[in-house]
């Protein structure tokens, strides 16, 4: 099956709301929610689609722990919106174990409803969403050129780029490419059309 790609939603949409529970290393599997109101208000945020077990995310797994430890003035939340029923390697119980083994220092959030992903437009896994501290889109796309069996290196260069412009009060320049990945597994009647 070819990767999925990035609807890539209209920049300067607002920042669509969320209240999830977090199954991170901090979340006491699932006993605290995270929202977006949570989250302070004065920062840019960064939200990410990922998964357990798809191989663009294992792929890439380190940088986005090292996205979390360097970047402390911005917010991140990575979401896991697919579905356990047919992808039990993604469910709650194995997110815990995911964030501990890749170092993780964000919040990692169940979408068991999908109704996040749908008002994000989020298409795959993983799939990127940059917004200002004004809670306006700014970057949405790929985290690097490097895919699983490319030979290019994770560098995160994209991602990277967008968010030292953001922090730095200024547009993001360049092309926006959209990330590849696997298609988020919707269950039955709940996929976009």
């Amino acid at each position: 099956m070819p990767p999925a790609s990035s609807t890539m939603l209209e920049l300067g949409t607002t920042a669509p709301a969320f209240s999830l529970p977090d199954f991170g290393i901090d979340g006491n599997n699932g006993a605290r929610t995270i929202s977006l109101d949570d989250l302070p208000a004065d920062q840019p945020l960064l939200v990410m689609f990922i998964c357990n077990h798809c191989p663009f995310v294992v792929h890439v797994r380190d940088e986005l722990a090292k996205l979390g430890r360097d970047y402390a003035g911005v917010s991140i939340v990575a979401i896991n919106s697919n579905n356990v029923e047919t992808h039990p390697d993604d469910a709650p119980d194995k997110m815990a174990a995911t964030a501990r083994q890749a170092g993780f220092t964000f919040p990692y959030l169940f979408d068991e409803s999908q109704e996040v992903a749908k008002a994000y437009t989020a298409a795959c896994t993983p799939d990127y969403f940059l917004f200002g501290s004004d809670r306006k889109l700014a970057y949405r796309g790929q985290l690097d050129d490097s895919r699983p069996g490319n030979g290019m290196p994770v560098t995160g260069a994209d991602l990277r780029a967008a968010i030292g412009a953001v922090l730095s009060g200024k547009a993001v320049e360049g092309e926006q490419r959209p990330s590849m990945g696997c298609s988020i597994k919707w269950k039955p009647g709940n996929a976009p059309s």
